[in-house]
C-alpha cells in the first residue's frame, strides 16, 4: 500500500493510541451507584475466606460472580452443583486462574467487572503452589481485570509479609509491589493477622484429655485473631471507604493480643480442665529445619518438606501484629469487629471444628 502523509500520520495516531497508558481508574468512579449495579468478581470464593466475603457482598446487595476451579474447596471435593449451592445470591462461573485466557472468557466473558476481590492463597504454602498462584494466578487476574477496565482490586494478603522470610510471602509480596504501581487502577490490600481456625486445631485434643503444646514458654509470638466474618465484613468495607483505597491495611480482630500461653490458659478455663501444658523448645524445629534443609540439596521432593518446616518455625516464633521500629507492637495493630476468640473456642468446643476443616494448612492434625 502506498504511504501518503494522511496514512503516516493515521499511523502514528494508532501507534499513539496503542502505547499511551490507560488512564487511572478508581473506586471513587462507584460513587453514586447502588450496590446492585457495581458488578463484583470474587475469585479463591470457594476457600476458607472466599466464602464469607463472597456471601457478605451478595447480603450487602453487589452484583456478585464467583469464579471457581469446577472442582474445588479442601482437597477438591466441592463440585460444581455444591459451588452453586453455596452461593445462592451469586453468579457462580467455573474455569482456572491459573489461565488468562480461562479467565478472560470464562470470568469476565463479554461483560466488565467494576471490582475484583482476589481471596487466592496457595493450599500448602510450598514452594510452587506459592508463586503459581499467590503471584501468577493472582497476577492472572490483575492483568486480565486491567485490560477489561476494572475500577478497584481488593486483595487479601498477610500481615507476615513484612518479615519474609517464607517462598509465600514473598510471592505475596511480589504481587503487592505490581499491584501497588499498576497505575491504572486503584486498589486495597487487607493484611489480617491471624484466623481463628488457625488457632482451633488443638480445641479437640485438649478436649480429650490431650495436653496444649507450645513452643518454648508459650510467650515468643502473639496475634489479634480476626474471625472470618469479620475480615469478610472489612473487606467488603474497602469497596466504599474512600480512606481504604491504595493503601495497605493491616487488621486484626477486637481484643488485647494473645500469647500462646494466654490461648492455651483461656481454653482450659472454658472447658473447667486443669492446665496441663506441653512446652518444646524451639531449638528442636532448628535442627528438624537444617536435616530437611540438607536432603533437600539432594531430593528435589523435599525441597516443600524444609518449607513446611519453616513455615511452622515462623509461626511458632514471629508475632501475628504490625512491625513498628523493627518490632512487633500490638498497639499499633488495628482492631476490627465483634467476634472474639474465647467466643469462637467455646463454640468449637460444642460444636466441633465443622465449617472450619484446616486441610492443607492444618499443623495439629
Amino acid at each position: 500500500r502506498r504511504v501518503t502523509s494522511k496514512t503516516h500520520a493515521r499511523g502514528l495516531k494508532t501507534h499513539r493510541a496503542m502505547t499511551m497508558p490507560r488512564a487511572m481508574a478508581s473506586v471513587s468512579e462507584l460513587q453514586g451507584k447502588e450496590n446492585k449495579d457495581v458488578r463484583v468478581l470474587v475469585v479463591g470464593a470457594t476457600g476458607y475466606i472466599g466464602k464469607y466475603v463472597t456471601r457478605e457482598l451478595c447480603a450487602r446487595g453487589y452484583n456478585v460472580t464467583a469464579f471457581t476451579r469446577e472442582q474445588s474447596g479442601i482437597g477438591g471435593k466441592t463440585a460444581k452443583d455444591g459451588a452453586i449451592a453455596m452461593f445462592p445470591d451469586a453468579t457462580v462461573k467455573f474455569g482456572s486462574v491459573s489461565d488468562k485466557t480461562s479467565i478472560a472468557t470464562e470470568a469476565f466473558g463479554s461483560e466488565g467487572f467494576d471490582v475484583v476481590v482476589s481471596c487466592l492463597a496457595s493450599r500448602t504454602g510450598g514452594i510452587k503452589d506459592s508463586w503459581d498462584i499467590d503471584y501468577q494466578a493472582t497476577k492472572n487476574v490483575l492483568d486480565v481485570a486491567r485490560e477489561r477496565g476494572t475500577k478497584h482490586f481488593v486483595l487479601l494478603s498477610a500481615i507476615c509479609v513484612q518479615k519474609p522470610l517464607l517462598t509465600f510471602q514473598k510471592a505475596k509480596l511480589k504481587f503487592e509491589e505490581e499491584l501497588q504501581n499498576a497505575g491504572d487502577i486503584s486498589y486495597s490490600i487487607i493484611r489480617p493477622t491471624a484466623f481463628f481456625k488457625s488457632l482451633a486445631g488443638q480445641v479437640e485434643v485438649v478436649q480429650k484429655g490431650g495436653p496444649y503444646v507450645m513452643f518454648g514458654d508459650g510467650q515468643l509470638a502473639s496475634c489479634k485473631p480476626i474471625s472470618e466474618s469479620d475480615l469478610a465484613k472489612y473487606m467488603a468495607d474497602s469497596i466504599r471507604e474512600p480512606e481504604m483505597t491504595n493503601k495497605v491495611l493491616p487488621i486484626g480482630g477486637p481484643g488485647e493480643a494473645m500469647s500462646a500461653l494466654q490461648q492455651g490458659t483461656m481454653l482450659f478455663e472454658l472447658l473447667e480442665m486443669e492446665p496441663k501444658f506441653v512446652k518444646v523448645p524451639i531449638e528442636i524445629m532448628d535442627v528438624v529445619i537444617k536435616v530437611l534443609d540438607v536432603f533437600a540439596g539432594f531430593f528435589a521432593n523435599m525441597k516443600d518438606a524444609a518449607e513446611f518446616g519453616k513455615i511452622g518455625r515462623y509461626y511458632a516464633a514471629e508475632s501475628m501484629l504490625v512491625m513498628k521500629d523493627e518490632k512487633y507492637d500490638a498497639k499499633s495493630t488495628p482492631s476490627y469487629g465483634t467476634d472474639t476468640l474465647k467466643e469462637f473456642f467455646a463454640r468449637v468446643a460444642k460444636d466441633g471444628l465443622a465449617g472450619q476443616e484446616l486441610g492443607d494448612q492444618a499443623v495439629f492434625k
